[in-house]
């Protein structure tokens, strides 16, 4: 088992990417409202979105290169694409999931200060780990914190079967309704980052690049394992979150607020005045433990894709004298542009959250919605790398099934979103 733990590296650090917002926020929301139907659109958005998420960790085992390496050899037009998705999603998503964390740690901690304030000083707790630069510390934190969020949750959970809600406050719970355009449109948002937005697929390539510097004998088995302990991680995380909310919320007429502190103190007091105070502490780090950890790791991967792709952009042509792994990931790693990234991403964060939003419902919804708008991009370049540049063996045939089949559903429901929304 210690042996096992000991192999687990970028998957978690994927899981601790993806169980974020998505999970605390999203899932719970999905639970609170619509009860356990919801489970289907997490079971749907994994399936679709497997082949995407494991090209990431077994392109680099098999090249030693990560994603954008691939993207680059479609031709310099995709690896710009990537670029303007990232800088164009990546203010809002660093907004996005800090002040949702700010909004746990002013609760848990009872500090009288501002969201923005909080968001500050988390930001530069993760500006200062992110900036050692160093795989190894973020991949033994974040060990300690998924085993954390781990058990914590599944202690809330099996607590939440106990809770009844009282009768007197019983009230009809929402149907989901397929024809309800307020509810298809939640139901995008909500797919939008289950389990993430299709970005993290290189964030954990460069996550495995990296691990690979320090274990070049890594086994493509060890690896393959990794990826899939974080990846269905999250599935059965999501889960536990919409079930959670589902057995305390749903049909007790609540409504969850908007605000980033008013949602964080709304939701640990709700479950701990159904599951018991004693559950105090387990609901509040589980909580904190999982916005903390995306906040993190967020952080830490947008600055790596940007400089990355600085680098990549100034060698006229992917070299393929670059044959030792070393040599690729010393011609690939420049540690300066990716400090400047870091504060860069930080500041407009922190900008974003002082100025242009105070509704962290209208913030996460513009967040998610547009990662599930720009994922159909990100998966046609994934099913070009896979059919131009890999042996033909490298997806069967009911893999690129699927992949077709995520495509199909990324647009369908993506061009159901801009019908209702924006036309």
């Amino acid at each position: 088992m210690l042996q096992k733990l000991k192999v687990l590296g970028p998957g978690l650090l994927y899981a601790g990417a993806a169980v974020g917002v998505s999970h605390i926020v999203q899932s719970t929301k999905a639970g609170a409202e619509y009860g356990y139907i919801l489970i289907v659109g997490i079971i749907l958005a994994h399936m679709f979105k497997y082949p995407f998420f494991e090209l990431g960790p077994k392109y680099t085992q098999l090249t030693k290169q990560n994603l954008l390496h691939g993207y680059a050899k479609i031709g310099n037009w995709a690896l710009g694409i990537v670029a303007i998705l990232t800088v164009a999603t990546m203010f809002t998503i660093q907004a996005a999931v800090t002040i949702v964390t700010a909004g746990l740690a002013i609760k848990i901690t009872g500090i009288n200060v501002t969201p923005v304030m909080m968001s500050a000083a988390l930001l530069t707790i993760c500006l200062a780990i992110s900036a050692i630069g160093k795989f190894s510390v973020l991949d033994k934190l974040m060990k300690v914190i998924m085993i954390t969020l781990s058990i914590t949750t599944v202690i809330a959970l099996v607590s939440s079967f106990t809770y009844q809600i009282p009768a007197a406050d019983l009230k009809p719970g929402k149907v989901f309704d397929l024809f309800n355009s307020m509810d298809v449109i939640f139901l995008i948002a909500f797919l939008g980052w289950m389990p993430a937005p299709l970005d993290i697929s290189i964030w954990h390539s460069i996550w495995s690049e990296e691990k690979l510097e320090q274990n070049p004998k890594e086994k493509s088995t060890e690896s393959l394992f990794d990826f899939r302990v974080g990846f269905w991680g999250t599935a059965i995380l999501g889960i536990a979150f919409l079930v959670l909310g589902a057995n305390v919320i749903y049909g007790s007429g609540l409504e969850l607020a908007s605000g980033g502190v008013d949602y964080a103190q709304q939701l640990i007091d709700i479950y701990v005045s159904s599951i018991g105070d004693w559950s105090y502490w387990v609901i509040a780090i589980a909580a904190f433990t999982t916005m903390f950890s995306t906040t993190l790791t967020c952080l830490d991967a947008m600055p790596r894709v940007l400089a990355k792709i600085g680098r990549i952009w100034q060698s006229s042509t992917i070299q393929p004298e670059l044959d030792s792994l070393e040599a690729i990931i010393a011609a690939n790693y420049d540690r300066k542009p990716r400090l400047i990234w870091l504060f860069v991403i930080a500041v407009g964060a922190l900008t974003l959250l002082r100025f242009f939003i105070t509704d962290m419902k209208q913030m996460v919804n513009v967040a998610t919605s547009f990662s599930f708008l720009t994922a159909p991009v990100l998966a046609i370049f994934g099913i070009l790398i896979v059919k131009r540049q890999l042996p033909t063996n490298f997806w069967p045939k009911w893999k690129y099934l699927i992949a077709y089949l995520g495509v199909a559903f990324l647009v369908i429901l993506g061009a159901v979103y801009i019908r209702l929304v924006i036309v």
